[in-house]
C-alpha cells in the first residue's frame, strides 16, 4: 500500500507555554475527525508504533470523559486522561489533557478540523500548559516522536 506522506509542523510560541501541531490529511473531514472520536479506530493510531494502546472509557462528547494507557513490550503503562469540553462534529474538540503520573500538570487542548475541499483535511492542534517548563519538558519526552509516527499510522489507517 502506498500513502501520500504530509508533513507534521510542530512549533512553539515564545510569548505563551503552547505547542501547535499542524498536519494535512489525504481524507474528508469527517473520515478524520471519526478517527479521533471512535475508540476502536484511534486504538489503531493514536501514539508510536511500539505501544499498545487500551482504552479505559472513551466518551467524546461535551461533558464526557476519558482515560486510555500506553503499553511496552517491557510492561511499562503510561496512562492518561480528561475531559471533553467542547465537541462539534468535524470542526472541533477541546479537551484537557493529563499524564497520570504528573496529575498537576494538566494541558488544555484544541484541535480544528478544516475542510480543504478535495477529499482533504488540515488538522491544527494547540496544547496550552501552566508555564514555560512544563512545555518544554512536554517537548523532551519525546512526543514529537510519537505525534509523528501516530499520524502516519493515521493516514494508513485513512487509506483503508
Amino acid at each position: 500500500m502506498t500513502v501520500a506522506t504530509n508533513e507534521t509542523t510542530i512549533t512553539v510560541d515564545s510569548t505563551v507555554p503552547m505547542i501547535r501541531i499542524t498536519r494535512e490529511f489525504d481524507a474528508p473531514v469527517e473520515k478524520v475527525f471519526r478517527a479521533h472520536t471512535d475508540p476502536e479506530l484511534v486504538k489503531q493510531w493514536l501514539g508510536p508504533r511500539r505501544l499498545t494502546m487500551g482504552i479505559d472509557h472513551y466518551d467524546v462528547r461535551t461533558g464526557g470523559s476519558y482515560r486510555y494507557v500506553h503499553s511496552g513490550e517491557d510492561g511499562h503503562e503510561h496512562w492518561f486522561r480528561g475531559s471533553f469540553h467542547e465537541v462539534r462534529p468535524n470542526e472541533l474538540i477541546v479537551q484537557t489533557f493529563t499524564y497520570e503520573p504528573f496529575p498537576d500538570q494538566v494541558a488544555l487542548g484544541r484541535c480544528i478540523f478544516e475542510d480543504l475541499g478535495n477529499g482533504r483535511t488540515r488538522l491544527v492542534t494547540t496544547s496550552l500548559v501552566d508555564s514555560f517548563e512544563d512545555r518544554d519538558a512536554f517537548l523532551a519526552s519525546g512526543m514529537e516522536y510519537g505525534v509523528r509516527e501516530g499520524f502516519e499510522r493515521l493516514d494508513e489507517l485513512l487509506a483503508r
